[in-house]
């Protein structure tokens, strides 16, 4: 076994990697079979719940005076959230050269490109009358008719559009190689599928040189959108007056609690799929710490933005502002407000001590934590600042989710899910020529021959 870092061993030749990332495309267990089914089934819930929506109306929703965007904005932002550790992971670690993203990153990429897709609906889902999403387009029309450039949804159309096409192509480029890899070994139908897929990849001198360059170009296109897209996310609610949200904070805070809650569904993913594909070892203990470290470094940045949260309160002096901030937990949502803080602030501590960081079991369940403490975030977020803005007569106006809002959110997860498990299936969950490239190639001995 070659050693290339700490505690992370691979496969010894470059066949050994390909054959062992191609048997993960072949016939998967029964617990596969059983995730997939459990995704489908959530996902038929969520289409079952749309298609009443879309007969009945949003009177459904759980929507309360003046609580307007409720459980389906939450959801976006959860979603958008999720997507930004695989662009971390893919593009800003490749920049820095870290040895540790080659085994992780194709299914952090994957999993941002699905995140993204599931983000993109929510805001359909929210506005109403689903058939005319198209007006938020800024397309020619013989009525003269544009979008307003100056309302959030809007921002959110193009953050989105731009995040899933640049995440698309930077996943589709890196799959090429990958492809091919699979496309030598496949055999009829299957052979001429990713031969057409790896766009006539044949591994010459050339192809590798352009494919590096553009490589390295797309990781640098890609970086600035961790910050950016989330960014915007973070001034729809920013550029508003409503208590709780009308801080400066918010940028980096959102944008933190994205990485943080990306990681933690790399987490979710990972441990299970190394276990049902096959790859413990090509996927470590020493990625898995790795991973837990970055956790812990974005969960402390997370505590301190909520203690500046309640600081900037307190300190301003508004009596709307330490309201909105005191009910949060001890108000009527004291629960949400106590479960944000507990699984986002304290759980992540947990990752100081390294045999917890090693420990797959730990941080499945830690991981979990994060997925749930960071959706209360957002609601929190959300019900908590428009239940008490300005008007005291609209404070005992609580969000009051309904079946229909738990239908759409389980539906995200079967969504999300299965598109995630269909292409884990179908291509090389593990990127096969950066693996081979940790590979140190074999010294030539003094008197003749190689040797490792």
């Amino acid at each position: 076994m070659a050693v290339i870092a700490p505690n992370f061993t691979i496969t010894q030749t470059h066949a050994d990697v390909t054959r062992d990332v191609i048997a993960t495309l072949e016939r998967p267990n029964r617990g596969y079979y059983l995730a997939l089914f459990g995704a489908v089934g959530l996902f038929l819930i969520g289409l079952v719940t749309f298609v009443v929506l879309l007969h009945d109306g949003l009177g459904h929703a759980g929507y309360t005076p003046p609580v307007m965007w409720a459980v389906y904005i939450t959801t976006f932002v959860f979603w958008v959230g999720i997507g930004h550790a695989g662009t971390l992971i893919s593009a800003i670690l490749y920049l820095f050269r870290s040895p540790w993203r080659t085994a992780v990153y194709r299914a952090t990429e994957a999993m941002t490109v699905f995140a993204v897709m599931t983000a993109g609906l929510f805001p359909i889902i929210h506005i109403g009358r689903q058939w005319v999403f198209y007006w938020l387009l800024p397309y020619p029309n013989q009525r003269y008719l544009w979008p307003n450039f100056k309302s959030p949804l809007m921002w959110d159309v193009f953050a989105i559009s731009t995040y899933l096409t640049v995440s698309t192509t930077f996943l589709i480029f890196g799959l090429i190689p990958d492809v091919a890899a699979v496309r030598d070994k496949a055999t009829g139908w299957r052979k001429f599928i990713y031969g057409q897929l790896s766009l006539g990849w044949q591994g010459t001198d050339t192809q590798w040189r352009h494919y590096s360059r553009a490589y390295l170009y797309l990781a640098a296109l890609a970086t600035p959108l961790v910050l950016s897209v989330h960014s915007v996310v973070s001034w729809d609610f920013a550029s508003s007056i409503v208590p709780g949200w009308h801080g400066t904070i918010f940028a980096p805070y959102f944008v933190a609690g994205a990485i943080y809650s990306g990681i933690g569904m790399v987490l979710t993913l990972l441990i299970p799929l190394r276990k049902a594909l096959r790859l413990e070892h090509m996927i470590t203990e020493y990625h898995f710490d790795n991973l837990a470290k970055l956790t812990l470094l974005t969960g402390c940045i997370l505590f301190y933005a909520y203690s500046m949260e309640y600081f900037v309160a307190w300190y301003s002096g508004n009596t709307f502002e330490q309201t909105t901030f005191y009910l949060r937990p001890f108000g009527p949502d004291w629960w949400a407000g106590w479960a944000m803080i507990t699984c986002n602030a304290f759980v992540s501590q947990l990752l100081w001590f390294r045999k917890i960081r090693t420990n797959l079991t730990a941080l499945f369940v830690i991981s979990i934590f994060i997925n749930i403490g960071m959706w209360f975030e957002r609601y929190v977020i959300i019900a908590s600042s428009l239940a008490n803005d300005y008007m005291p007569w609209a404070w005992d106006h609580r969000l009051n989710p309904t079946w229909a809002d738990w239908g759409i959110l389980a539906g995200s997860f079967g969504w999300f899910g299965m598109y995630f498990l269909l292409f884990a299936r179908t291509f090389p969950i593990v990127a096969i020529q950066e693996i081979k490239e940790m590979i140190p190639l074999p010294r030539r001995r003094a008197g003749g021959g190689h040797h490792s």
